[in-house]
């Protein structure tokens, strides 16, 4: 089979690997569409660490490939839940050391996997780990309070905050505000559920938001979210540096992340199969495996949000 593999930074090389056995509580999924995590693919392109640990290279084969929809292929020994030939897709990353999705075959955790609808299109389902991730900071608010009719805001309109734009949506937000930098992402976010688009360099004072989730993790975006945001900001993009927090802002709570749960997944499969989350709108290109480097190209470029890559062909 063939699998991409990082072999330095700046470096993609094609593998020929044999096709993996599954373990005793895996399976081995036939890859149908696999998406980029832009975070992860130009960090590890670029030698940058992405959570302040150093990257070991060559990256392990099918790295960082995880967001996956595919087809079981074979089941592990353990395995009752699935049956040779069951959509799926992944919804938690196997993690930094395992090898990874951008491959025509994966053996994965069972656990790690949810069903899909059997009619359901790959690509509309390869990000749901992304939308689990995006899914846990909204369980989080919404054990606190409800959206129904609030003022909610996201900053940072990429592939995380336009599926947080939806959700936003689907929860009975009033309105959507979005805050961004990009001129032609803010137009393409008001087709996700975005009412407004504000630049967060001259959008004004005054708390005109009540609940706010920050994708972006920077100092300067997240404490701007603190001084225009009444009840909640979330936290979600990955965080840097330390925040500010605003003097007379008594009322405001702030939320880190609470990390990844099976819950959020199903959370985030309901809204998908729904069709209150649309991911297959994210993806702005369809390549095969030997075209990495011109996926990355076009995410350092922002010309797309998200690339699915479709290792058995179109």
């Amino acid at each position: 089979m063939r699998a991409i593999q990082i072999a330095q930074p700046g470096q993609a090389i094609l593998l020929d690997l044999p096709v993996p056995e599954p373990g005793p509580d895996q399976v081995l999924v036939k890859v149908m569409a696999v998406n980029t995590c832009p975070q992860w693919d130009l960090h590890l392109w670029s030698g940058e660490p992405m959570l302040n640990e150093p990257t070991v290279y060559p990256c392990p084969p099918g790295k960082p490939g995880h967001e996956m929809a595919g087809e079981i292929a074979a089941v592990g020994a353990n395995v009752a839940a699935f049956r040779v030939g069951d959509k799926v897709a992944a919804w938690k990353d196997p993690g930094p050391l395992c090898r990874g999705c951008y491959a025509e075959y994966a053996c994965l955790d069972a656990a790690h996997l949810l069903p899909i609808p059997p009619d359901a299109g790959y690509a509309d389902y390869a990000s749901l780990e992304l939308a689990m991730c995006v899914g846990a900071s909204f369980l989080d608010i919404l054990n606190t309070t409800t959206l129904n009719g609030k003022r909610v805001g996201v900053s940072g309109l990429g592939g995380a905050g336009l599926i947080a734009a939806q959700y936003a949506r689907a929860e009975g937000a009033a309105e959507v505000v979005g805050l961004e930098l990009n001129q032609e992402r803010a137009r393409a976010a008001l087709a996700f559920g975005v009412d407004r688009v504000l630049d967060p360099r001259s959008d004004g004072q005054g708390r005109y938001l009540d609940v706010a989730l920050d994708c972006v993790g920077a100092k300067r975006s997240a404490e701007h979210l603190m001084q225009v945001t009444s009840q909640i900001v979330a936290i979600f993009g990955v965080q840097r540096e330390g925040f500010v927090f605003p003097v007379g802002n008594r009322s405001l709570k702030l939320f880190g992340y609470v990390g990844h749960s099976r819950a959020a997944a199903e959370y985030a499969l309901e809204k998908i199969a729904a069709g209150s989350v649309r991911l297959g709108g994210l993806i702005g290109a369809r390549l095969g495996l030997e075209e990495y480097t011109r996926a990355v190209e076009l995410l350092q470029r922002q010309e797309v949000l998200k690339v699915c890559f479709l290792p058995q062909g179109t």
